[in-house]
């Protein structure tokens, strides 16, 4: 009798750790997330059986597992953190520069001095990191912006912005704007030159490059510029370089309903709701521009890794389509094997696997961009 219940014990106790492996761990997982960050937008009890549909139970643990392998680059953002507050440091940036209407801060890196002269005014590169239009911080990226003012021989800008839920996407634009803003006004105090910017974004950072010009070159009253500083600005932008950027929000929202993630992203938050996503898009902007402004839309160069999972490639090969049928200057560079996240880190540090490939492309066409008007 007592062998008898420990081999059933032992037969129970295989289906059991099937279950929880298969059942019982994502659901755990798929639950967690919504709780922090959302539940499906259904009204009353329906929200919970939406949040509990097997699809999107495995669809919401699986992207969670996913996420894990960021850990990897943990130790990167720790030697950010250490220079970023390293007093020795400061000979390279000003740090936390006011600018804008609403008192945001932007770090200021300065171009190397490669042959002892400093009479000429260098250009201005504007960096707008990522983070789903609802985190980031500049501090992050100070490696990044250290390694771009060598490789480009360039003052690196990069502005904190009114993320979600501070701001939403217009307040976002209004910020970039306000940078660049600040930064015609600031170029001699500074030594840059005011006339030769541009703009480089990764993932949501690059829709806000691609939406802050294209507000710029329509000259939107909702920006609360005056119009001629808006000329000035969109003068002064010379080319956008876009990483693994989110160009068209309804594509990519439908992208997000296949990875069940829709009501745990920011986006549509950020985007005050789905009946904004034309307005807040790239491509739907392009499209109502005048033939007179589509001439004043500034080149574009648009580097996207075709394994990228989070933002497909298909985003930048469709804006880069868009643009040719509209006769606008575009670059497209498609990157075999890079994900999203290495796109941006490994311009973090030389000894990272694709540092060289990723500013390669970026030189290449920051010189192009920099040549005669």
């Amino acid at each position: 009798m007592t062998y008898n219940m420990s081999s059933l014990k032992n037969h129970m106790s295989l289906p059991v750790a099937v279950g929880v492996i298969l059942v019982g761990l994502p659901y755990s997982i798929a639950l967690a997330v919504q709780w922090l960050y959302g539940w499906p937008d259904e009204p009353g009890y329906k929200k919970y059986i939406e949040a509990l549909k097997p699809r999107r139970i495995y669809c919401l643990a699986k992207a969670a597992l996913e996420s894990v392998k960021y850990l990897q680059y943990g130790k990167l953002y720790s030697q950010s953190a250490g220079w970023y507050k390293n007093k020795e440091n400061r000979r390279h940036c000003e740090k936390g520069i006011v600018f804008g209407r609403r008192g945001n801060r932007l770090d200021l890196y300065h171009a190397p001095n490669v042959d002892g002269s400093v009479d000429a005014a260098v250009p201005l590169v504007v960096f707008v990191y990522g983070g789903a239009w609802g985190s980031g911080e500049r501090s992050t990226y100070c490696l990044l912006a250290r390694h771009m003012t060598e490789e480009l021989n360039a003052v690196v800008i990069c502005p904190d912005y009114s993320t979600y839920p501070k701001g939403n996407v217009l307040g976002m634009v209004q910020d970039i704007a306000d940078c660049l803003v600040w930064a015609q006004e600031s170029a001699s105090k500074f030594n840059f030159d005011k006339d030769n910017v541009v703009l480089i974004g990764h993932s949501a950072g690059a829709h806000l490059c691609a939406l802050t010009t294209l507000f710029l070159v329509d000259e939107r009253e909702e920006l609360f510029i005056e119009a001629c500083k808006q000329r000035n600005v969109t003068k002064a932008i010379r080319g956008v370089i876009g990483l693994s950027g989110v160009y068209n929000i309804m594509d990519h929202y439908e992208h997000e309903q296949k990875r069940a993630v829709e009501y745990v992203s920011t986006m549509h938050k950020a985007m005050n709701g789905a009946k904004n996503f034309p307005y807040y898009s790239p491509t739907h902007s392009l499209k109502q521009l005048s033939q007179d402004k589509l001439s004043r839309v500034p080149p574009f160069t648009l580097l996207h890794g075709t394994g990228d999972a989070v933002v497909p490639v298909e985003s930048s090969v469709r804006l880069s389509e868009l643009f040719t049928s509209l006769s606008i200057t575009v670059s497209l560079y498609l990157l075999p094997g890079v994900n999203h996240i290495e796109i941006v880190t490994d311009l973090m540090a030389p000894d990272r696997r694709y540092y060289q490939l990723v500013y390669s492309c970026i030189k290449l066409e920051h010189r192009k961009l920099l040549g005669p008007h």
